[in-house]
């Protein structure tokens, strides 16, 4: 995957150690209505599901080898089944040994646990009990994959997370699929639509993620296109390079794959300005109108499903995958179409690399006119440099420099707006994360560094985290938690970060085997953290208390680099809130500039009676060693 990013310098320029101001300005943000950021967006506390891994409520819908082909890799053993929910991760099923190509990562794409929409419905109390005011679902079109990113039908919710899949095949198959009058709702529709309801009557809003860069090769518009050829009129959605010659035996059909020669995910043709134009962002558009006329209908769909002009029970926006390589002339004409049925629409943009692993995409040229926010791995890569102490390591006075960095020519209203994500489907999970503390994203799995740390991490690597969400809860832009991080789950880089989610109804295997099976590891019992379930808890309602930490303004207090301490402020009319942070491992006396006494309580954690004085204008407190404490000012 081509993708992009803003280099990762050394800082030349460093802070003073000791105190100093250092102050975040807010900007002009009047926009049109097309364009401006919909409010409910910076109060988010995301929490994203990948449905085949979050829980499997009812099994009668398990996928067979018939659902799974035209996916990777492609060909199943006759013994093949669906993996029990607590097999033990690196633990090969007796079926893998009938599959005599590819490793273990290529194997385990095989592998299904039946998780399903009945699944979610069924803890939907969990999450809104967790504090959770949005979902991000991973893509929920039908596929034949364990990701649903190669989709063979748009218009579809996947026929095995819904109660009937052989029957939404057939209604599936009997539709002319570029004409939505024709469009069934198929048993798994409506269930997704119930669950978007009952999100909805718990205040959740939600949000679907597609994939218009690419289907999968079983896709019904490519499948016409390798029976008809050039004749198809669908030959213009996609890059084609040869079409099938009908008077020989072999097949010559070939396309442009996603990443140049991936085979199950064919691109869209684009038409780029200029032509040769190959470095992120691009302008241009995608080629077919017919194409843009079928991406518009799926996404009318399931923004106003009963299209009476009512959005209210549809889903709430989109996250869009790879978004840095689809032109920016679609985004553009994408948000408008979006806006006009639902002007409350949130559109985030997957904006990620510019050249793996150093270097990430701006996202500015991709905000107000095309997205709301993106999926904000570089702050993460920053904060856990800070934070985590992991590559690249910064002092407080870096960590500041960095963020005012990126957020350069980004308005306030789309910085609070971000999805501010410390674990993904596509990253190891935070806990690795911390646990590693190489470059993140970087040979961070144990096929590509065999020294990775692939067990549960130690309490101080809880402790960490810990800290690390401290700062992610007081912080602009909306906190996301990707499934089961508020369990305790670990993981290394996809696919190991995508195992499934831990509940405490279901008996897991002691986790022993390795990737490599003559590596020793520590035997890990598994079981839900609910002691770090209500530390999140706390969080969340920290943040939905205190609306200051959504909107305030930032204003960095302290970056003491001898120290390691670091203090910032968030403001609003009324209201004050300090967080502050030792990541020293010793104790430390903090002692934050402010310019005026005044009096303070601490908010964070709950039930802490540390002291807090302020003397000449300063606030001084001390703070254990690598922890924090949130503090706001008494009125």
């Amino acid at each position: 995957m081509k993708r992009v990013l803003i280099p990762f310098l050394i800082l030349i320029l460093l802070f003073p150690e000791g105190c100093r101001n250092y102050t975040f300005q807010k900007k002009d943000d009047g926009v049109n209505k097309i364009y401006k950021v919909p409010e409910w967006t910076k109060q988010a506390i995301w929490y994203q599901i990948f449905v085949e891994r979050f829980r499997n409520g009812d099994p009668s819908n398990d996928p067979t080898v018939d659902d799974m082909q035209g996916g990777y890799p492609g060909s199943y053993p006759a013994g093949w089944t669906v993996t029990p929910w607590g097999h033990d991760w690196y633990e090969p099923e007796p079926w893998q040994s009938e599959m005599k190509q590819g490793g273990f990562y290529q194997k385990i794409q095989a592998r299904r646990y039946g998780g399903d929409l009945k699944g979610v419905l069924e803890k939907i109390g969990y999450l809104a009990d967790l504090g959770i005011t949005a979902v991000y679902f991973n893509p929920l079109n039908d596929s034949p994959s364990l990701h649903k990113y190669d989709a063979r039908n748009y218009a579809h919710i996947d026929r095995n997370f819904g109660p009937d899949p052989e029957r939404d095949a057939a209604l599936t198959a009997s539709e002319i699929h570029d004409d939505p009058a024709t469009w069934h709702m198929t048993s798994a529709d409506s269930l997704f639509l119930k669950v978007v309801w009952e999100l909805h009557k718990h205040g959740i809003k939600v949000i679907m993620d597609y994939s218009w860069n690419h289907t999968g090769k079983d896709f019904w518009a490519l499948n016409d296109v390798h029976s008809k050829g050039a004749s198809s009129k669908y030959a213009d959605w996609y890059n084609i390079i040869s079409f099938d010659d009908p008077s020989t035996p072999d097949d010559e059909f070939r396309y442009e794959g996603w990443g140049g020669g991936n085979i199950y995910m064919p691109v869209f043709l684009k038409d780029i300005t200029p032509p040769d134009d190959n470095v992120m962002p691009f302008e241009g558009n995608l080629h077919s109108a017919s194409l843009k006329k079928h991406i518009f209908d799926v996404t009318r769909r399931w923004l106003d499903p009963d299209g009476n002009g009512d959005p209210s029970d549809g889903v709430d926006g989109f996250r869009l995958d790879v978004a840095g390589e689809v032109p920016m002339g679609f985004w553009r004409e994408y948000r408008e179409f979006v806006r006009s049925v639902n002007p409350e629409a949130y559109l985030v943009g997957e904006i990620w690399w510019l050249e793996w692993p150093d270097k990430l995409l701006d996202p500015e040229p991709f905000l107000g006119t095309q997205f709301d926010a993106i999926m904000n791995y570089r702050w993460f890569r920053v904060a856990r440099g800070f934070f985590g102490q992991a590559e690249p390591v910064l002092k407080p006075s870096e960590f500041v420099e960095w963020i005012l960095k990126l957020n350069e020519g980004i308005s306030t209203d789309h910085q609070q707006a971000m999805m501010n994500v410390a674990g993904t489907h596509d990253s190891p999970r935070l806990l690795t994360s911390l646990f590693n503390k190489g470059l993140d994203k970087y040979k961070a799995k144990p096929s590509d560094d065999p020294d990775y740390k692939i067990h549960r991490p130690g309490e101080d690597v809880f402790r960490e985290e810990k800290l690390f969400l401290i700062h992610q809860f007081t912080f602009p832009g909306a906190p996301h938690i990707w499934y089961g991080e508020e369990a305790g789950m670990w993981g290394a880089d996809d696919p190991d970060c995508r195992k499934p989610m831990l509940w405490e109804d279901i008996t897991y295997e002691v986790e022993k085997a390795h990737f490599y099976p003559d590596m020793e590891r520590p035997a890990d019992t598994i079981k839900p953290n609910k002691e770090l379930r209500e530390f999140y808890k706390s969080l969340i309602l920290m943040r939905k208390e205190n609306p200051v930490l959504a909107t305030g303004s930032l204003e960095f207090l302290l970056a003491d680099d001898q120290k390691m301490t670091l203090a910032y402020k968030r403001k609003s009319e009324g209201e004050e809130i300090i967080a502050v942070f030792n990541r020293s491992s010793k104790e430390q006396e903090v002692i934050i500039p402010y310019g005026k006494n005044s009096r303070w309580e601490v908010i964070f954690p709950a039930g802490n009676f540390t002291e807090i004085s302020c003397r000449n204008k300063n606030i001084i407190l001390n703070t254990d060693s690598v922890s924090a404490l949130v503090i706001r000012k008494i009125r």
